[in-house]
């Protein structure tokens, strides 16, 4: 099928464009820059020039394709809240021209404290957290109109080598900066964790199959103690792994002290998709983030 990713130069967009081309779609990947339409023209995918706030050019990239890939979010447009209000207008603009047609869009993993948080879980809370599921529900919603809608959560730790921008890769500059292996408390709280390429995996599996309504988890890990990430990436940099208060991490300080544990069970049994790369101690261990 024709699809058309936004975020095609990005972390996921990376891997899932030649994943989609190999498997024999049509592609065109959103890019915003030079830079970015040149790694998007490099996977032999048609470049779109435009960004989240070219609705038009959404609108008619949509209506041009038979699915939808909505990876982008806007991190450097300041606030989160900005960013927020510029995607929920991004996945209304989308949702106008996709009628009959497949919309899969990202999202995050939800935190259901004491417990780990599975596909049936509805994100609630307040501030961003909330904004961003909303937003998500506001692509299942285009399933009332004909659209086949997924969405894909994604968990804190999208890992893989040349990883220079996520949060793990924060984590470990910091820590440099600061010379320890940082961790918040007793290191215990937990990360769910997924390699690129498997994340990318997913998210063509769900274009290609996923029912109406679905929401997947792309989960490997389902939780990564935080003090194992701190003692592994210590030993490959020669760093003591260490306590600190959350606030000597900025804003990193805070999602470390929050146990936030996934499953990814409902998803695999419905896709069939099975993660076959590393997982992120093993990353680690590799040296991908020194």
């Amino acid at each position: 099928m024709r699809v058309f990713v936004t975020g095609a130069s990005g972390w996921i967009g990376r891997s899932l464009l030649p994943e989609l081309l190999e498997a024999g779609h049509d592609v065109a990947g959103l890019a915003r820059s030079d830079a970015s339409a040149e790694a998007v023209a490099k996977t032999g995918a048609d470049v779109v020039r435009g960004d989240l706030t070219d609705l038009d050019t959404l609108r008619t990239a949509a209506a041009e394709a038979e699915g939808v890939v909505h990876l982008a979010f806007g991190h450097d447009f300041g606030r989160v809240e900005d960013a927020i209000r510029i995607d929920a207008a991004v996945v209304e603009a989308l949702g106008e021209v996709l009628d009959g047609k497949v919309f899969v869009a990202a999202s995050g993993t939800p935190i259901v404290p004491g417990q780990t948080a599975t596909e049936q879980d509805d994100p609630a809370g307040f501030g961003p957290v909330a904004g961003r599921a909303e937003v998500a529900r506001s692509v299942l919603k285009t399933a009332e109109h004909g659209v086949r809608a997924s969405v894909v959560r994604l968990p804190r730790s999208v890992h893989g080598e040349g990883d220079a921008h996520g949060l793990i890769a924060r984590l470990i500059g910091l820590g440099r900066e600061k010379g320890i292996a940082a961790y918040v408390g007793d290191g215990s709280p937990r990360w769910p964790a997924v390699h690129v390429a498997d994340a990318a995996h997913l998210f063509r599996l769900a274009l290609e199959q996923a029912p109406a309504g679905s929401v997947l988890h792309a989960v490997g890990d389902e939780g990564v103690a935080i003090r194992d990430v701190a003692e592994v990436a210590g030993r490959r940099l020669g760093l003591p792994a260490t306590s600190v208060e959350a606030g000597e991490l900025g804003f990193l300080g805070p999602l470390l002290a929050i146990d936030q544990p996934a499953s990814s069970e409902r998803t695999r049994a419905l896709l069939g998709w099975q993660p076959t790369h590393p997982g992120l101690l093993d990353d680690l261990e590799k040296g991908y983030y020194g």
